[in-house]
């Protein structure tokens, strides 16, 4: 096997750097012909996004393909409202060109320095009471199946599959393209408010959640306060809420970072995704050398979660950057950790230091799990995998699709085969 851009056969590590991949050999396809012959012609082999996983749901031990080689595809519908991409394409990218054509996403994630596909197979999300996770745009895709050929699927077209076909971790093929819903650009303004009371923020969860677009409370959770992003979108109105007091200079969500890596605040107006973000995508974002974890929990837990966390707060500050809590609309995708339930999710960005988060990261997940928490599927947990699978009521039916999929366990890896063995 051969392609334009030949095979690395150096370690390739992870964005946080901690992980490295066991792959022997990365290929960079640079056309869907070169792309399908590597996945016919190879035993096992998997695709790798942009790299911001904490875990080895990617990883294999066998080939690995990137995808960011492939030609830049954007091409927007008008008329269905609705835009394909190539799955390598990072949101960074794909958010600029929809603007300068009129149009927008719905939502976005903290980093647009993610990929599209990567970031819909494991269920990525952004903040606010009426925004679903990122995966629950997708109208339609392409993947590469064992044999080489092309799958196509779509929400109208497939219904009986199509919603286990998303959030499928990389497991049912490679996908090539997504077609997402779009919506006309729209503005907005970002504030933040310090000095939030964590009381007040848990008594009037959905006071505080519902003041604007997307809305975000970072706190380290052994302290009575946190900081809230509020993302207003102009011409919506907006809510009454406006606790604590208005910060008079830019923020960081990462207490003592640069400023500048952070959108724009303060109240000043722009396009929608140099807002939606806390981060350029020019800039590197969040801390950097970190680890990351996050759980989703039904939005009527929020409460006794908040009083979770902060009763082992002295466990998890010392090991913790921030931690941040969002709201995410229901959805119908099997392996959505938001399936069938409006959700507040727990994110923690932990030092890069293993054996010093693991007994904070246990602690977190002692407290939240009988709360129904669900795992992110690209981030750290310690809970097993008959545990996480244990969450989604569907997972039968995925491991079903896996069967009719992939038969042979192309596409499988060592984080697949512990959630759904084979028979």
């Amino acid at each position: 096997m051969s392609s334009s851009v030949p095979p690395s056969f150096e370690p390739v590590r992870n964005w946080a750097g901690n992980l490295t991949y066991a792959s022997p050999r990365i290929h960079r396809p640079t056309s869907l012909g070169e792309l399908s012959a590597l996945v016919r012609d190879s035993p096992r082999i998997r695709a790798l996004g942009s790299g911001h996983s904490f875990n080895g749901v990617a990883d294999s031990g066998h080939d690995l393909l990137r995808l960011d080689a492939l030609p830049e595809e954007i091409e927007v519908d008008p008329s269905a409202s609705t835009v394909t991409v190539a799955a390598g394409v990072r949101y960074a990218e794909l958010s600029a060109a929809l603007h300068r054509e009129g149009w927008a996403l719905g939502n976005l994630a903290s980093l647009p320095h993610i990929s599209v596909a990567g970031s819909c197979a494991t269920g990525t999300h952004g903040s606010g009471d009426r925004q679903r996770c990122l995966s629950a745009a997708v109208r339609g895709l392409e993947l590469v199946g064992p044999d080489g050929g092309t799958v196509r699927l779509s929400r109208d077209g497939d219904p009986g599959t199509f919603p286990g076909a998303v959030v499928a971790l990389g497991a049912l093929g490679v996908v090539t393209r997504l077609t997402l819903e779009i919506e006309p650009a729209f503005e907005m303004s970002q504030r933040v408010r310090l000095d939030v009371p964590l009381d007040e923020a848990a008594a009037g969860f959905d006071e505080v959640f519902g003041a604007a677009h997307s809305v975000s409370l970072f706190t380290d959770w052994n302290t009575d306060t946190g900081r809230v992003w509020l993302k207003h979108r102009e011409g919506s109105p907006e809510g009454a809420w406006g606790g604590g007091r208005p910060a008079a200079d830019p923020q960081h969500p990462v207490p003592g970072m640069p400023t500048g890596a952070a959108t724009e605040q303060l109240g000043s107006v722009g396009p929608w995704f140099e807002r939606l973000p806390h981060f350029r995508p020019e800039l590197p974002p969040s801390a950097g050398e970190e680890l990351q974890s996050e759980l989703y929990l039904p939005r009527a837990a929020a409460p006794e979660a908040f009083a979770a966390l902060r009763g082992i707060g002295h466990l998890i500050a010392p090991v913790l950057y921030t931690a941040e809590v969002r709201t995410v609309r229901a959805d119908d995708l099997w392996l959505s950790p938001a399936q069938g339930r409006d959700s507040a999710t727990f994110h923690f960005t932990w030092v890069r230091d293993p054996e010093r988060v693991a007994p904070a990261l246990r602690a977190v997940e002692e407290g939240l799990a009988p709360l129904g928490a669900r795992p992110h599927w690209g981030k750290l947990t310690t809970l097993l995998p008959s545990e996480v699978v244990g969450g989604y009521e569907r997972a039968a039916d995925f491991a079903g699709l896996l069967e009719r999929f992939d038969p042979d366990g192309k596409f499988r890896n060592p984080f697949t085969d512990a959630l759904f063995p084979r028979g």
